[in-house]
């Protein structure tokens, strides 16, 4: 590592964003903007009407409210910040707002990894043992398991971060994204040996097994299991029914994790800085926008908590 003295340590980074032109950010403003107030709202509704209506108290209905929380929390990290620089004449960070920003990004997207395993154990259990599903999935077991999720993410998140920002940075501060991600700031660091690389590629290995791999492979055991529960069911009707509960959750999860399997799993000389802040961008902020029209759609308990709230609760769906 490069030794402190004699050396210009950075203060601050400088987004690049998408464009430097004034008449594509304007355009590229409303557009996020619509996107981020969707989410927001979107995410905000599923929130309020599970906790509303108590034919939606059920575990599946509060991981799904925990998602909505998380979705909310995880694209008010970027996008406000990305929407006031598409405008702003200055589009710099502090080193520890960029600190604090990476941090909980992390944390939020490592929470929503581990979550979605959690949501297929709820599905895994719901199918395969239908008689013993509140048996199993108790309130406290459910608290449990989404307190969990949250303490894994901000502890992980902490260690990963803590090493990329206590890498020297003693020049070049021109971040090519619209917010501090890690491997976009990492590839400012001014190294010079070996070590801290090999640590460096060490905890990244060690953060992809645990936050992309294992889960991918917990939730494709959860969904072999039932898959073979599901075929075992005589009538169709009983089938196609037991597959819609699942259709929702896979769409999420294919949604999430293949942009961010690109993102962090594929090897650093196949970069490309423009790719990756497109990719980002479908998983950090589409994605949310996704995850409460793909369950409100598919799901008849929401539309009707929906009308029910609206006042047409008589109304057949």
């Amino acid at each position: 590592m490069i030794p402190r003295q004699n050396q210009s340590w950075v203060s601050e980074f400088i987004l690049l964003g998408f464009s430097s032109d004034p008449m594509t950010n304007s355009i590229l403003f409303i557009v996020f903007l619509l996107i981020y107030l969707s989410s927001v709202l979107g995410n905000g509704l599923i929130i309020m009407l599970v906790c509303l209506d108590t034919q939606l108290h059920t575990p599946m209905y509060f991981f799904l409210c925990v998602l909505s929380l998380l979705d909310m929390g995880y694209v008010t990290t970027t996008m406000p910040q990305m929407l006031v620089h598409l405008l702003a004449y200055s589009q710099t960070i502090s080193f520890a707002g960029c600190w604090l920003q990476m941090y909980v990004f992390g944390a939020l997207g490592i929470i929503e990894c581990t979550f979605f395993v959690v949501m297929a154990y709820d599905r895994y259990v719901a199918i395969c043992y239908p008689l013993r599903y509140t048996v199993i999935l108790t309130w406290d077991l459910c608290i449990r398991l989404a307190a969990g999720s949250w303490i894994c993410g901000f502890f992980s998140s902490l260690l990963h971060t803590f090493f990329t920002m206590s890498l020297p940075y003693c020049g070049p501060n021109r971040v090519n994204h619209y917010f501090c991600e890690g491997p976009s700031v990492h590839s400012l660091a001014c190294m010079d040996t070996h070590l801290t690389e090999m640590l460096d590629l060490m905890l990244d290995l060690v953060l992809n097994v645990f936050v992309i791999i294992t889960p991918i492979f917990l939730i494709v055991a959860s969904y072999i299991c039932i898959t073979k529960a599901i075929l075992k069911i005589k009538s169709t009707q009983g089938r196609c029914k037991a597959f819609s509960t699942c259709a929702s959750h896979l769409t999420v999860v294919t949604f999430f994790y293949i942009p961010a399997t690109y993102v962090y799993m594929r090897p650093n000389s196949s970069s490309s800085p423009e790719r990756d802040k497109q990719v980002s961008l479908f998983y950090n902020a589409v994605t949310a926008l996704l995850n409460p029209v793909v369950y409100s759609l598919r799901n008849k308990d929401i539309k009707r908590a929906f009308l029910k709230a609206m006042g047409l609760g008589r109304v057949d769906l």
